[in-house]
């Protein structure tokens, strides 16, 4: 999700780094522009309309996508998603049942929510119950937390919040940035209402980060992508 502000000073940087290892790239914005390109969701700009883009986002995606992936994943323009990562954690899934995975928190409703920083991903067979089921659950709410919503809609169409840490426990989608991940300084609600406890480590197969700026995601896909440490093995994930 982005917008017109932020086109060309933060999607820009999203698709010249991670979002180019994406089988599918969609920018959703309030407006279209062909040269970049975006989709135009026709909703209001604005965080207090967020819940409308995000359901209009969907609904697209449902309505042009559906089978040209098995998994959907939604990230902010300040999100850095490592797309391997993704693509390893989900390859012992399957897309044929309705989950959804993210940075679970247990705050906000009786289900908690998936954070919407973090980034959080569907499989197809929700996505599919998303546009088929229409539960009342998934209809606008103004003013109300995007990825509280989002959380609640899935839930109420029958899909099941999945854990996402790594086999030794260490969580992979995050929600602050880098550093407030791995050294556990950021917000203390963050820290309160892990679904998981407040000192779970940061997994050597981590997914995705939040409040990346641009000059940081070409930082990251340096780190992470050019960056050869001589000797070093692959940890456990």
């Amino acid at each position: 999700l982005t917008s017109p502000d932020n086109l060309y000073s933060k999607a820009v940087h999203v698709k010249n780094t991670w979002g180019k290892r994406c089988n599918v790239l969609l920018f959703a914005s309030d407006s279209y522009d062909p040269s970049f390109p975006t989709i135009n969701i026709s909703v209001q700009g604005g965080v207090e309309h967020l819940v409308d883009k995000t359901l209009a986002t969907f609904q697209y995606i449902y309505q042009h996508h559906l089978d040209d992936a098995d998994w959907f994943l939604k990230a902010d323009d300040d999100t850095y998603v490592i797309l391997e990562n993704l693509r390893f954690f989900l390859s012992e899934e399957d897309a044929n049942e309705p989950t959804m995975f993210g940075s679970h928190y247990m705050v906000g409703s009786k289900h908690g929510f998936m954070s919407g920083g973090a980034g959080y991903v569907i499989s197809k067979e929700a996505l599919r119950k998303f546009g088929v089921v229409n539960s009342p659950m998934c209809r606008n709410v103004d003013s109300f937390a995007e990825d509280i919503f989002w959380t609640e809609c899935m839930v109420s169409s029958g899909v099941r919040l999945g854990d996402s840490r790594d086999s030794l426990g260490r969580t992979r989608f995050h929600c602050q940035d880098v550093n407030n991940s791995v050294h556990k300084t950021g917000p203390e609600w963050t820290l309160q209402h892990s679904k998981y406890g407040p000192n779970n480590s940061v997994s050597d197969c981590a997914i995705s980060f939040h409040y990346i700026s641009p000059h940081m995601m070409h930082t990251l896909d340096y780190l992470i992508y050019d960056l050869k440490p001589y000797g070093v093995l692959n940890g456990l994930c």
